[in-house]
C-alpha cells in the first residue's frame, strides 16, 4: 500500500505565489486552489497512491511555540487572499474523498512524520509531497519526499539525499542545529554558517558526537569558541527542528484510503468558483448554481420547448416569418439547431441551413464569427444577428479564463433540460442564457458597445479571415535562405571568438562559455546553470564584443524559426494566409490573432520589417495602409482634459519634442534627439503607469534622473496625474475601470494585500481606460470602413488589422475612393477634443504601403 501525504500549507502557499491572482465574477480568489489542484493531479498521476491525506496547520500554538516563544515569530500572517481560499480547498478535498488531518498542538510536519511512521513501520510506502525541505529528515527506505520547486519536482530517496548533502537524512536536524533556519526563526549556533555546519555534520553526524569530541576536534579557535558558547542554542535548535512521529492521529492505514468523490458537491463548488477547466480535468460536469447577478435581473428559466422536429422547407418559412429565433451551428458536424417559440428544430441540410442564416428573422446565437465564416465560404450570408452570447459574456467579464457555452450556462444558473429534449439541450439553454445576459448588458449600459461595435465586428473579422492576405511564399523562402546564411556567419564568428564550438541556443552551454571560459560577471548560479536571458545579456553588452553577436544571432534565429518557417506553414492553397482573429482573448478589448499571430510580425528592426515585403496585393490590385498617429496619447489628452497637451495636438506640434521641452525646461529648438527619445519613453510610459526604476532601464539613465523626468512631466501636465489618481480611486471603489465607450475591466489586484500585486493593479487601472478606448476606436473604424466599402460597391476588402493599423486590398480602379473612405472613417471614428490623424499610403506590398 502506498500513501501520498501532502503538506497542505506548503503546497497551498507555493500555489498561491506561483500563479497570479485569479477570481470569479463574485470576486472570490481562486489562484491558490487552481495551483494546488494542478500540483496534486500531476503528482497523483506520477505516484499512483492507494491512499491520500493532506495535513494542515491549525492557528492554535504548538508544543514548540509554548516552549520557545521566538519560534516562527518572524512569520507574517497568511494574506487575506490566500486565507479566503483555505476553507474552499478543504471543502474541495473533502468532496474528492481525500482525508484532511489537523491536530491541535502539532504542526503539519509532525502529522506527516507520524503518518510516514504509521505506514513505513507496517511495511507500506509513504511519499511526502511538500515544498519544505524540513521533511527530508523523514526519508528512509520506505519514505520518499517529492520536493516541489519553482522549476520541477525532485524525488528524494536516501541515495539522492546523501549525494546532495553528504550525510544521512536524519542528520538534517543536526545541520539545522548548527546553522539554524531563518524561515522558522531557529537560531542555530551564532556565527556558524551552512558551509561550516555541513562540514562538521558530514564528519561527526550528530551535534552530540561533535560536542563529545570538541576538545580533540580539529577546529579553528574561532569555530570552537562559537560552538562552546552556543551549546544551549544548538540543543534548542535541534529540538525545534526535529519532526515528531507521535502526533495523536488515526493509526489505521485503511482510514487513509481515498474515498468516493461526491460529484454533486464538487460540481456545485467548482461551478460557483467558475473553475471549469478543473471540472473538465476531473471529468465532472458543471452544474447550474445560484448567481446573484442573474437572480436580480432574470429568472433563469428554460424556454417552454415542447418537442424537437426536423427542419424542412415548410417549417423554415414559418421560422423565417417569426420575430426571433435562437440558433447554434456546429461547422464540424454541419448541424443547425434552432429554438423558435415552443419548438426546437434540427437540420443537416446545407441548403436549408444557408437559407435560414440568410433570412431576415432576428437571430440570437453563440460565436457568430464562425457562422459568418461558414456562410462566406459557401458564397452566402448571415443576416440580422441581434445578440451574440459569447461576446456579451466577454463584455460582462473580460478577465474570465474561457467563454465556453456550457460553462457560461452553469455559471449564470441556467438549469439542465428534460431528457426528452437532450438532442437540443445546448440551444435550449442558450435561449435562457441570452435572456440573462441581455438584461445584464442593459443594466451595465453596454448596449451600444455590444450592438454597434462588438457584434458588427464579428462579421468584419469573419470577412478578414475568409479573404486572407496574399503571401509571396517564394520570397519568404529566399529570405529564409539569406537568414540561414547570416545565422551561420554569426555562429562561426561567435565560435571563433569563444575559442570552441558549442550550442549557442543552449542556455547551459552558453552560460559556461560566458561566465566560466570568458570570466564575465555572472548573476547567482542556480541548480540549472547560469541565466543567459535577454536582460542578462543586455547588461553584458559593454563587457565583451561577443555579446552583441549573440544578441544578433538570437534575433535572426527567432526571425527564421517563427516568422519564416512558421509563416510558410500557415499559407493556404490559395496562396493567402487566413489568420484567425480573436475577439474575446485580451483583457483590454484589443483584437488578437493566431495561425499566425499577425500582431507580432517584427517591425522594430530593419531586417524584421523586411517581412512586410512578402504580404502583397493580388494582380491588378494594391494595398492601402492607414495607421493612427499616437492614438493613445491623443486619447489620454482627451480623457484627462489637460489643455497644454490638447493644444499641442490641435496645433500639430510634435508632442515628444514638446514634452522634452517641458521636462528638461528648455526651448523646443534646444531639444536633442536623445532628449526627445527620453520624452517619448516618458509619454508612453505614463500611460502604462511606469515607475522610475523601469523608466531608468528603458532609457539608460539613473533611477533618480528617471524619477525627476516623471515628476517634471506630472508637474507640467498636472491633469494627467489627477486623471490617473482618480481612475485608480474609482477602480478601488467599484472594482472596475472603464473606457470612453463603456467597456469595463475588473481589477481584483487592487484588493490584494501584497504591495507588488497592488502596484500591478494600479498599472492596470491606469492603462486600461486609454488602451481599451484605443481598442474601441479601431474597432469602430473597422466596422465603418467595412460597411462603406460594401455600400459603395467597391472592389475592396479590409484584410488586416494590426494594433492601430488597418490594411485594405483594393483594385487599382477603386483605390482612390477606398483610400478616401479609409481616411474618413478612421479619423471620424470618435469625437475627441483633439484630432485623430490617420494618413493613408498605397503600395503593392505591405512594406511599400507602410510608407
Amino acid at each position: 500500500m502506498k500513501i501520498l501525504a501532502i503538506d497542505g500549507n506548503s503546497i497551498l502557499n507555493r500555489a498561491f505565489y506561483g500563479i497570479k491572482l485569479l477570481s470569479n465574477k463574485k470576486g472570490i480568489f481562486t489562484n491558490a486552489i487552481t495551483g494546488f489542484m494542478n500540483i496534486y493531479l500531476k503528482e497523483k498521476e506520477v505516484v499512483k497512491p492507494d491512499c491520500t491525506m493532506v495535513a494542515f496547520d491549525l492557528k492554535a500554538p504548538t508544543f514548540r511555540h509554548k516552549k520557545v516563544d521566538t519560534y516562527k515569530a518572524n512569520r507574517k500572517g497568511m494574506p487575506a487572499e490566500l486565507a479566503s481560499q483555505l476553507p474552499l480547498v478543504k471543502e474541495l478535498l473533502k468532496g474528492l474523498g481525500i482525508k484532511i488531518v489537523e491536530c491541535e498542538g502539532f504542526e503539519a510536519d509532525d502529522i506527516l512524520g507520524t503518518v510516514s511512521e504509521i505506514f513505513s513501520s507496517s511495511g507500506n510506502e509513504c511519499v511526502i509531497l511538500t515544498g519544505d525541505r524540513d521533511s527530508l529528515q523523514l526519508i528512509n527506505d520506505k519514505v520518499h519526499v517529492r520536493l516541489v520547486t519553482n522549476k520541477e519536482t525532485i524525488e528524494f530517496d536516501e541515495a539522492l539525499f546523501i549525494e546532495k548533502y553528504g550525510f544521512e537524512p536524519i542528520h538534517l536536524i543536526d545541520l539545522k542545529a548548527l546553522m539554524g533556519d531563518s524561515s522558522d526563526n531557529i537560531s542555530g549556533v551564532p556565527g556558524i554558517g551552512e558551509k561550516t555546519a555541513t562540514s562538521l555534520i558530514t564528519q561527526y553526524k550528530t551535534v552530540e558526537a561533535l560536542y563529545n569530541s570538541i576538545d580533540e576536534a580539529e577546529l579553528t579557535k574561532s569555530v570552537r569558541n562559537k560552538l562552546i558558547t552556543g551549546r544551549e542554542a544548538a540543543d534548542t535548535s535541534k529540538w525545534l527542528a526535529t519532526i515528531v512521529k507521535n502526533a495523536p492521529v488515526d493509526n489505521s492505514t485503511d482510514s487513509y484510503r481515498t474515498g468516493e468523490t461526491d460529484e454533486k458537491a464538487v460540481s456545485r463548488l467548482l461551478t460557483d468558483l467558475e473553475m471549469f477547466k478543473l471540472l473538465e480535468r476531473l471529468h465532472i460536469s458543471p452544474s447550474a448554481v445560484d448567481n446573484s447577478d442573474a437572480a436580480e435581473t432574470e429568472t433563469t428559466e428554460l424556454p417552454a420547448v415542447k418537442s424537437i422536429s426536423e427542419l424542412d422547407d415548410k417549417i423554415l418559412k414559418s421560422v423565417s416569418a417569426s420575430e426571433t429565433a435562437d440558433f447554434l451551428f456546429d461547422k464540424d458536424s454541419g448541424k443547425l439547431k434552432i429554438v423558435c417559440g415552443d419548438m426546437a428544430y434540427v437540420c443537416e441540410n446545407e441548403k436549408l441551413i444557408l437559407e435560414f442564416l440568410a433570412s431576415d428573422v432576428k437571430k440570437r446565437t453563440f460565436s457568430a464569427k464562425s457562422v459568418y465564416c461558414h456562410a462566406f465560404a459557401a458564397g452566402s450570408s448571415l443576416k440580422n444577428i441581434v445578440f451574440d452570447a459569447e461576446i456579451a459574456a466577454y463584455l460582462l467579464d473580460s478577465i474570465a479564463s474561457d467563454y465556453d457555452l456550457g460553462n457560461l450556462c452553469a455559471s449564470y444558473g441556467v438549469p439542465d433540460v428534460p431528457e426528452n429534449l437532450l438532442e437540443c439541450a445546448d440551444v435550449i439553454r442558450l435561449s435562457s442564457l441570452c435572456g440573462v445576459l441581455e438584461k445584464l448588458i442593459k443594466e451595465n449600459k453596454m448596449d451600444d458597445l455590444l450592438c454597434n461595435i462588438e457584434q458588427p465586428l464579428t462579421e468584419v473579422l469573419a470577412s478578414m479571415e475568409t479573404v486572407g492576405v496574399r503571401t509571396d511564399t517564394e520570397g519568404v523562402r529566399e529570405f529564409g535562405v539569406m537568414l540561414s546564411k547570416e545565422i551561420d556567419d554569426y555562429r562561426d564568428q561567435i565560435w571563433k571568438m569563444c575559442g570552441r564550438e558549442f550550442n549557442i541556443s543552449s542556455p547551459k552551454q552558453l552560460g559556461e562559455i560566458l561566465f566560466e571560459d570568458l570570466g564575465l560577471p555572472a548573476k547567482k548560479k542556480t541548480k540549472s546553470g547560469y541565466s543567459t536571458n535577454a536582460e542578462v545579456l543586455e547588461e553584458l553588452r559593454d563587457k565583451h564584443p561577443v555579446i552583441e553577436l549573440i544578441l544578433k544571432y538570437r534575433q535572426l534565429t527567432k526571425l527564421n524559426s517563427t516568422y519564416v518557417e512558421g509563416l510558410l506553414k500557415t499559407v493556404g492553397k490559395d496562396g493567402r494566409i487566413h489568420s484567425v482573429f480573436k475577439q474575446t482573448e485580451t483583457r483590454t478589448g484589443r483584437i488578437s490573432s493566431t495561425e499566425p499571430n499577425m500582431q507580432n510580425i517584427p517591425v522594430r528592426t530593419e531586417l524584421g520589417s523586411q517581412m512586410r515585403k512578402f504580404f502583397t496585393s493580388g494582380e491588378g490590385r494594391v494595398l492601402l495602409d492607414a495607421d493612427y498617429s499616437q492614438i493613445e496619447l491623443r486619447i489620454l489628452a482627451h480623457m484627462c482634459g489637460d489643455e497644454n497637451m490638447q493644444q499641442a495636438f490641435r496645433d500639430g506640434t510634435d508632442i515628444h519634442t514638446m514634452t522634452a521641452s517641458q521636462v528638461f525646461d528648455m526651448p523646443p529648438v534646444m531639444v536633442t534627439s536623445a532628449m526627445r527619445s527620453a520624452a517619448k519613453a516618458v509619454n508612453f510610459g505614463i500611460i502604462y503607469g511606469i515607475g522610475a526604476f523601469s523608466l531608468s532601464k528603458d532609457i539608460g539613465v539613473t533611477v533618480a534622473e528617471a524619477d525627476r523626468y516623471i515628476r517634471n512631466y506630472l508637474k507640467k501636465y498636472a491633469a494627467v496625474g489627477t486623471f490617473m489618481d482618480q481612475t485608480v480611486e474609482t477602480a478601488q471603489e467599484t472594482g472596475y475601470v472603464y473606457t470612453m465607450f463603456g467597456r469595463r475591466r475588473a481589477v481584483p489586484e487592487l484588493r490584494a494585500s501584497n504591495k507588488m500585486v497592488q502596484a500591478a493593479g494600479k498599472r492596470i487601472a491606469m492603462n486600461t481606460p486609454v488602451q481599451g478606448s484605443a481598442a474601441d476606436i479601431i474597432k469602430i473604424a473597422m466596422v465603418r470602413v467595412y460597411k462603406r466599402l460594401r455600400e459603395e460597391g467597391l472592389d475592396a476588402d479590409l484584410i488586416l488589422q494590426v494594433h492601430d493599423e488597418l490594411i485594405v486590398e483594393v483594385s487599382e480602379a477603386d483605390a482612390e475612393r477606398a483610400a478616401k473612405i479609409l481616411s474618413e472613417e478612421m479619423t471620424g471614428a470618435a469625437d475627441l477634443k483633439v484630432p485623430l490623424i490617420a494618413d493613408v499610403n498605397k503600395g503593392r506590398t505591405w512594406y511599400d504601403a507602410k510608407g
